[in-house]
C-alpha cells in the first residue's frame, strides 16, 4: 500500500479506495473528497472543471442528481443543508476523470495523489474481476449449492427412513399350527 503527503496529509491506497462510490454503476470520486486529497478546496477543484470542461465527458465526469445527491448524504456523512453545507449539487468523477484532472491541477501534489488514486482503482479492478468471470463464478457456486442441496436432501430421507418405528409384525388371530419342515 503506497502512501502519498499531500501537504500534511498521508493519503494511502486503502483511505483512498474508502471513499470511492457507486453512482450509476460506476466507481466515482466525489469532488469534496478529490479536493481533500489534491489540498485545493471544492471550489477551486470544479473551477478548474468548469474552465477546462472540453476534457470532462459526460463518461468522464458528471453533476449528480438531487435524489442521487440524496441517497448518497443517507450513506456518508455529510453536512445538513443550511447549515453551511453544500450550495451545489457534487460532482462524481470516474477513473478516467481523475486521470484528466491531474492535468488540470497541475501541482506536484496533485501528481502524486493522482498516482494513489490510479492504484486505489486498480486494486478495486483486481478485487472486483470482470464481470463475466463474477458471473461465472456465481454460476459455479449456485451448481455446487444445488449439488448440496441434493445430498441434504438425501441424506435428510435416510434419517427420516432411520428414525421411523419398523412396523411390529402383526400377530394372526386364532389357533396357528407351526409346520415342522425338517421332520416328515
Amino acid at each position: 500500500m503506497g502512501k502519498t503527503v499531500s501537504g500534511d496529509l498521508m493519503v494511502t491506497s486503502d483511505q483512498i479506495q474508502n471513499m470511492v462510490r457507486v453512482v450509476r454503476g460506476q466507481r466515482v470520486l466525489l469532488d469534496s473528497d478529490l479536493a481533500r486529497l489534491y489540498g485545493v478546496t471544492t471550489r477551486r477543484l470544479n473551477e478548474q472543471v468548469a474552465r477546462n470542461r472540453n476534457r470532462f465527458p459526460e463518461d468522464f465526469a458528471y453533476q449528480l442528481t438531487q435524489q442521487e445527491f440524496t441517497s448518497l448524504m443517507s450513506q456518508i456523512a455529510t453536512s445538513k443543508p443550511g447549515r453551511g453545507g453544500r450550495r451545489k449539487l457534487p460532482w462524481a468523477f470516474t477513473e478516467h476523470g481523475v486521470a484528466m484532472l491531474s492535468s488540470v491541477l497541475n501541482s506536484p501534489t496533485a501528481v502524486r495523489v493522482n498516482i494513489e488514486i490510479m492504484r486505489a482503482f486498480v486494486q478495486l479492478r483486481r478485487l472486483m474481476g470482470t464481470p463475466g468471470e463474477l458471473v461465472e463464478q456465481l454460476r459455479l457456486l449456485a451448481e455446487t449449492v444445488q449439488l448440496h442441496d441434493d445430498h441434504i436432501r438425501a441424506i435428510e430421507q435416510v434419517l427420516n427412513k432411520m428414525m421411523e418405528r419398523p412396523e411390529s409384525p402383526k400377530r394372526r388371530i386364532g389357533f396357528h399350527v407351526q409346520s415342522d419342515e425338517g421332520q416328515a
